[in-house]
């Protein structure tokens, strides 16, 4: 009978987790500049605010574009344009916790199986990643054919 022996413990004896957001500058980094993470809860809480704050940022980006195109309008389109920037919010908490949970389990899922360690950029730039798929999603692309 084959026994197998699994890593428990990935990070080093004296690891401690970098505190949120933890980014350094990548290039010709230093020994010991650099954050890593191990955990897969830290992988997944990392790349969930990330998400959180990224989506946050371009959803008020164009509720503020929405409320602009309320201004030749009159006055009665403003008397409910303060709804805008609040069902946006929602909508961007509700989309980042979705896809910055499913991306950040994935990603610990991946790295805890290679036993390898995440850089505190990984998250940040699955984030981005997350909201130019939203992008892209949201335009019609239909084709000549």
């Amino acid at each position: 009978m084959a026994v197998s022996t699994r890593l428990h413990n990935p990070a080093l004896l004296d690891y401690a987790t970098p505190p949120f957001p933890s980014l350094y500058w990548p290039y010709k980094a230093k020994p010991g500049v650099a954050k890593y993470l191990y955990y897969s809860y830290d992988i997944w809480r990392h790349t969930l605010l990330w998400t959180l704050i990224i989506y946050a940022l371009f959803h008020l980006v164009v509720a503020a574009w929405a409320i602009l195109m309320q201004l030749g309008k009159g006055k009665h389109a403003w008397q409910h344009v303060w709804i805008i920037p609040l069902v946006y919010a929602f909508i961007a908490g509700v989309e980042a916790l979705l896809s910055g949970s499913i991306i950040g389990l994935i990603l610990a899922a991946v790295y805890n199986a290679g036993y390898f360690r995440m850089s505190t950029w990984i998250p940040f730039i699955w984030s981005l990643i997350n909201v130019l798929v939203l992008i892209l999603s949201s335009f019609s692309i239909q084709g000549g054919l």
